[in-house]
């Protein structure tokens, strides 16, 4: 069971409530990486965003740095936005990651949930299917590590194209992050690579069927059906009482600024104590987390679980010790709670 750690790289505050700066916040998450390892966490990944609130854009080379520090926690991504990138340089990358962490780094490739790569980078939001489709066909065929012949209508054809370095391994291990559409679980199975689910509202027991399509799909398409992952939001402090108070109001901002652009109505109190008794929330003591991660486990019958520890302008101090709970208290308590 693999039990780990995901951040989009939230700009956190000191202890006064004053904004750390962007290049502060990225120092605040390889120290937090650091830790984690430090702590036997078994993964760590880092979202990619081009939003102001957000400090990380380009997890790789946060993931380089977090390499040379650490020993064994496994380094990926949260997702790389694989749409608005070349996965010829997406391959690249993580390969250089992986030369320098000795082989911990992996990939989990999704489409984003945010969009404001796609002008960044000069990509018109009306390809956002094919960019993907196209994307991701390409990719599959960089992780065989032979020269590749592609073509499609969204970057330039190659042909016999060898694409540098290795890994030593000679396959980089890569996930494709579904937030929960069935195309996209047909198509993850489809190309034989691990599923990772974002299941970020209700409860995750709604989300077995996806498990049993992607499972169905691999089995009737010929490929490989691997132990999916899920990741949700979730933070720790020393009571319940003190967690959900820590994480609430900057939850609240952050959930009413997305809101606001997708339509949502602003986040009440009520609604946010659902989701920590009920929905996708784990929020909370050591023991009350451990155990609600150890019954989604068991309601799925995944092999991973992601923590997304951040989410919003909490303090650094109060983030660290979310790390330091979830690495030495409940990662052991769910491994104790799935093994009897």
């Amino acid at each position: 069971m693999i039990l780990g750690l995901d951040t989009f790289g939230d700009v956190p505050v000191d202890d006064a409530g004053r904004p750390l700066s962007h290049a502060a916040a990225i120092r605040q998450v390889v120290d937090e990486a650091v830790l984690a390892d430090e702590l036997g966490v078994d993964a760590i990944a880092l979202g990619e965003h081009h939003r102001p609130e957000y400090s990380i854009s380009t997890p790789e080379t946060v993931l380089a740095g977090i390499a040379t520090r650490t020993g064994r926690i496994k380094l990926g991504s949260g997702v790389t936005v694989l749409s608005s990138d070349d996965p010829v340089r997406v391959h690249q990358r993580f390969a250089t990651v992986d030369a320098l962490s000795n082989g911990r780094a992996e990939v989990i490739l999704g489409r984003g949930s945010f969009t404001e790569s796609f002008p960044l980078f000069g990509y018109d939001m009306a390809d956002y299917a094919l960019l993907f489709e196209e994307k991701l066909e390409l990719f599959v065929k960089l992780l065989d590590e032979k020269p590749v012949t592609w073509s499609g209508r969204t970057r330039p054809a190659l042909t016999d194209a060898d694409v540098f370095p290795k890994t030593e391994s000679g396959r980089l291990p890569t996930w494709v992050g579904v937030g929960g559409s069935p195309e996209s679980v047909v198509r993850t199975a489809r190309h034989g690579l691990p599923l990772m689910l974002a299941i970020i509202g209700g409860p995750a027991a709604r989300f077995a069927p996806y498990v049993d399509l992607y499972r169905r799909a691999a089995e009737q398409l010929g490929t490989t059906p691997h132990p999916v992952g899920m990741h949700s939001p979730g933070f720790i402090a020393d009571t319940d009482e003190e967690a959900k108070e820590l994480y609430y109001p900057a939850y609240k901002i952050q959930r009413d600024r997305i809101g606001a652009l997708r339509g949502w109505p602003p986040l009440t109190r009520s609604e946010f104590d659902r989701e920590v008794a009920s929905g996708s929330l784990y929020i909370g003591a050591p023991e009350t987390v451990a155990r609600k991660i150890a019954a989604s486990v068991r309601a799925l019958g995944v092999g991973r679980f992601d923590l997304i520890y951040t989410a919003g302008a909490q303090s650094a101090s109060a983030r660290t010790r979310a790390v330091e709970l979830f690495g030495a208290k409940v990662a052991p308590m769910v491994r104790d709670l799935l093994s009897s």
